[in-house]
């Protein structure tokens, strides 16, 4: 019996991983909020139930307003998305058409090459460095004149890394300014390092930046899918010309303004994250292990070829993180119970030299 006829590029492409769930084990696989929601914003989006017959505002247009209030910035300078990952999609659809190139540092966000390839173009991943940072001489040397976008994902997911505000300034002077080269700041809120760049300070100054930030990591709302881009008008209506109609629901738009509303209280959240990460890394570290001093919400171990082995130690000992083959894995910072869970277990394996 003959197939139809599919996309060879799909047949070839690797499928994007969620961090799994193993029954009665702690979860250190996604990077999710531990926290449940704050009941201000169970309140609000209670208050939407009894309508979610409806379709939901298609412009998004109360959350656009109460984000771009909240930034600083022009209401027409702001596009949504189902989640940070569907406006990257939308940037790459509105900007590379097939066999333009995009640009990113690797290992970073793993849905950067699904996506690249799901629009025709050509992923271009520039290795990290050494410390896992990205190499940004490297990623500027790599521009071509098929380059149309680069991302630069800080703090880096999955090593969490940040890029300083000096270095992104060297960096842009030397990309082209017909370039769109997007800071994806999706962990923004965990990361206290005075140094680190500021992606809206810089959308501010150079015309080929967009930033990327999420309601799904610090503001707890990853089941309800909502993400935005900040970027230059044009470049903003380019990604609602793109999005998939209707694809942020009333929920998600009511419970994104409700956390605006409460971002004081999450703050308190936040910095108990923070507070778990500086004392996992420490007694990591205290144990042998060898790691970056992450910023985002989990850490990173470079466990090479014993990935496999000490993955399946770790789910023995009931606890589940999210493992990158050969590479190394990342581990989510939960609440303080967790943690200790992740810590007991790992206290029974060797540490990579």
């Amino acid at each position: 019996m003959a197939q139809v006829k599919q996309r060879a590029t799909v047949e070839r492409m690797p499928a994007y991983v969620q961090g799994k769930t193993v029954e009665s084990a702690v979860k250190l696989s996604s990077n999710e909020n531990p926290y449940p929601p704050l009941d201000s914003v169970l309140e609000a989006t209670k208050a939407q139930l009894e309508s979610f017959s409806l379709y939901p505002d298609m412009g998004a247009v109360a959350v656009r307003q109460r984000i771009a209030d909240h930034l600083g910035v022009q209401f027409d300078e702001v596009a949504v998305g189902a989640g940070s990952v569907e406006v990257a999609q939308q940037l790459i659809n509105a900007s590379a058409d097939e066999g333009d190139e995009v640009i990113f540092a690797w290992r970073s966000f793993e849905a950067y090459p699904i996506l690249v390839q799901i629009a025709g173009a050509v992923p271009v991943p520039v290795p990290l460095t050494a410390d896992e940072r990205h190499d940004l001489a490297a990623m500027a040397a790599a521009v071509t004149e098929r380059t149309r976008l680069i991302f630069i994902c800080t703090p880096n997911n999955p090593t969490g890394m940040t890029v300083s505000a000096a270095e992104i300034e060297t960096f842009l002077q030397a990309v082209p300014d017909d370039v769109l080269v997007v800071i994806d700041e999706a962990y923004v809120h965990f990361d206290n390092a005075p140094a680190s760049a500021d992606g809206i300070d810089f959308f501010r100054r150079y015309d080929n930046v967009a930033v990327l930030h999420t309601f799904s990591k610090a503001y707890g709302l990853a089941g309800l899918r909502i993400g935005y881009a900040v970027a230059p008008a044009r470049v903003a209506q380019h990604l609602r010309s793109v999005a998939v109609p209707f694809g942020v629901s009333a929920l998600a738009q009511t419970a994104a303004i409700a956390s605006l509303d409460a971002e004081s209280e999450l703050q308190q959240r936040v910095d108990l994250i923070v507070a778990e990460r500086g004392r996992v890394i420490a007694e990591l570290r205290a144990h042998g292990w060898q790691l970056p001093e992450s910023l985002g919400n989990f850490v990173w171990l470079r466990t090479g070829e014993r990935t496999p082995e000490i993955d399946q130690t770790l789910r023995e000992h009931g606890v589940v993180v999210r493992a990158f083959g050969v590479e190394g894995m990342r581990i989510t910072i939960g609440s303080p119970e967790m943690n200790d869970r992740f810590l007991a277990a790992i206290s029974h394996i060797q540490p990579v030299a």
